[in-house]
């Protein structure tokens, strides 16, 4: 196994797929997961918000901080498939108003999502006001298209751009520019869908004094490029590749303090919703005692969208 990361572009996919362990074992006729969840909308109301983990194949692309491939299969489902998931979860789950569907890569990949099933995908969407999928900038094209005359509901896309320091995303190896995701962006507001962007806080490859000041600059960028909404995603291990990389000093998850630094900047930028994920962000040395005292504030700031007075714990110095 390779311990350095490859400098070639076309060696990085070779060695990401090197450090990788099996996969989870899935039913191609049902979701992997399913659940509900709170989510402050476009109108500063909080609402109920259905969120599918559609089973499908792999996406194409394998960019290096990616978890999401021990959720897929190798083969693309049959025709039917995607529609019997939705059912699966919404026969399960409470009513809501919005719905994402997520799949572990892009929706519009023909391999993920068949296009013969998009009118199926959409007889089962009538019920809410929104739909939010999500997809890699190369693939917003006629497919998008097609899937959003075929939807009643508004159409929001969620695209990875993870930051726009550009030596670090080409390292991602997510095959993108920060130019091609603005181009990108334009097509769906030039055909009235709106945007949803992922950044990472302290990706591979950035230094700890740089993390803040290229999270803001993502931050701005996203929102210069129409950007609705904005979620932060501490950059995470669990993958194979992020482990190796930690081990030669090339990666490690932030601290709590830096996601509610950047959290903070980019709700008072007043640009648009910005979320903080809160998932699995307990890392080794945080302070026990504010712990989820500052994971409860983070909760509440995501559905107020407004920053809230810091905890002050007397054990430490957050």
């Amino acid at each position: 196994m390779l311990a350095s990361y490859p400098d070639s572009r076309s060696e990085r996919d070779r060695w990401i797929l090197a450090q990788r362990g099996p996969r989870n074992a899935l039913d191609p006729m049902t979701p992997y997961a399913f659940f509900t969840e709170d989510e402050c909308s476009t109108r500063g109301e909080v609402i109920t918000v259905s969120t599918i983990f559609l089973t499908n194949r792999e996406c194409p692309w394998r960019c290096l901080m990616c978890d999401l491939w021990q959720n897929t299969l190798t083969e693309t489902v049959p025709i039917g498939a995607i529609p019997a998931q939705i059912d699966y979860a919404l026969l399960r789950l409470p009513p809501a108003s919005q719905i994402k569907l997520y799949n572990s890569g892009s929706f519009f990949d023909p391999h993920a999502i068949p296009v013969q099933d998009y009118a199926a995908i959409a007889s089962r969407l009538a019920n809410f006001d929104r739909v939010i999928v999500e997809c890699h900038p190369a693939l917003v094209t006629e497919n998008c298209l097609r899937f959003k005359d075929q939807v009643e509901a508004k159409l929001e896309i969620a695209m990875g751009l993870e930051t726009v320091h550009s030596e670090t995303l080409d390292k991602l190896n997510k095959r993108m520019t920060v130019e091609q995701f603005a181009d990108s962006a334009q097509i769906l507001k030039e055909n009235d869908i709106d945007l949803r962007v992922f950044l990472l806080v302290k990706p591979p490859f950035l230094r700890e004094d740089e993390v803040f000041e290229w999270t803001s600059r993502s931050l701005e960028f996203a929102f210069d490029c129409g950007a609705t909404a904005v979620t932060l995603i501490p950059t995470r291990g669990g993958n194979g590749a992020m482990e190796t990389l930690a081990s030669i000093d090339k990666f490690s998850p932030p601290r709590l303090a830096m996601l509610e630094a950047c959290f903070a900047y980019g709700l008072r930028l007043g640009r648009g919703r910005v979320f903080a994920d809160l998932w699995n962000t307990k890392q080794a040395g945080e302070c026990a005692s504010c712990y989820g005292l500052r994971i409860s504030r983070l909760k509440e700031m995501n559905q107020e969208q407004n920053v809230l007075e810091p905890i002050i714990c007397e054990i430490c110095t957050a």
